[in-house]
């Protein structure tokens, strides 16, 4: 019996990306399970152009762990393949991809080395590659986690991971304004979640955690040799890190009156 595979996908106003992204997957998987938070472009109309695409909607956003698990809920297939709708699969991971299908291993999942474009460069430093994601797997040995961000998909003892041979690549950032939007998004979320975890942090923890973030970036994972995209992407990410420990404090001084 064949082994069936679906993409999964969750967007929210990915007009500019969507496309690309299902033409590389679009002519041979099974089916591709789309979940859609809210989009006010034409995403579903590009997407439904794709015969195998099944469109669902969820706009009571829960964070990104949850509304992976609502999407996984409509995957028919044997496998589940998540995309993001800035990556791309290349060739090479397609046929590994195919080849992992005919030859399945039980209780196994597949983590794929993503390369990332930055500001028109690809990174290859700075701690950027290979940057190893788990996103192929059984669809019913395991899901993401309830992460408000960042979520990972859930591993035991009894689950091995393999790596896939090929590259996912990805497109993350068109440009710096996207950058400080979502790195905004994500603080939030860091932020809100820990502090309903009742977390406490000082602006100097911030501060730190921030200097050491661009030290291990751009000297210890020579990010020096991604040019000045390397540089930039040191500075930016320090900058994310303080922005999310500053978030926190304030919401804990705002909690505390």
């Amino acid at each position: 019996m064949t082994t069936t595979i679906s993409i999964a996908m969750i967007v929210k106003n990915e007009a500019d990306q969507l496309s690309q992204c299902l033409e590389s997957v679009h002519d041979w998987v099974d089916e591709i399970i789309i979940l859609d938070s809210g989009s006010e472009d034409n995403s579903k109309e590009i997407a439904l152009s794709y015969h195998k695409v099944k469109w669902y909607e969820n706009r009571n956003w829960q964070g990104f762990g949850k509304q992976r698990q609502l999407a996984q809920s409509y995957v028919t297939s044997d496998y589940i393949l998540w995309l993001d709708a800035d990556e791309r699969v290349t060739p090479a991971l397609k046929e590994s991809i195919l080849e992992t299908l005919k030859n399945k291993e039980s209780n196994t999942v597949y983590q794929i080395s993503r390369l990332s474009e930055v500001f028109g460069k690809q990174i290859k430093h700075s701690g950027w590659y290979p940057d190893y994601v788990i996103r192929l797997y059984p669809t019913k040995l395991t899901q993401y986690n309830d992460s408000l961000v960042h979520e990972k998909v859930i591993t035991t003892s009894s689950i091995q991971c393999k790596t896939l041979k090929g590259d996912l690549l990805h497109f993350t950032y068109r440009d710096l304004i996207h950058y400080l939007i979502k790195s905004a998004q994500y603080s939030e979320a860091w932020a809100t979640q820990r502090f309903n975890q009742n977390k406490k942090v000082s602006l100097l923890n911030g501060l730190l955690h921030a200097m050491n973030s661009f030290f291990k970036m751009y000297i210890m994972k020579k990010g020096f040799l991604d040019g000045t995209q390397g540089f930039l992407l040191a500075i930016l990410s320090s900058y994310s890190v303080f922005s999310k420990y500053a978030n926190l404090w304030v919401k804990n001084q705002q909690g505390n009156k």
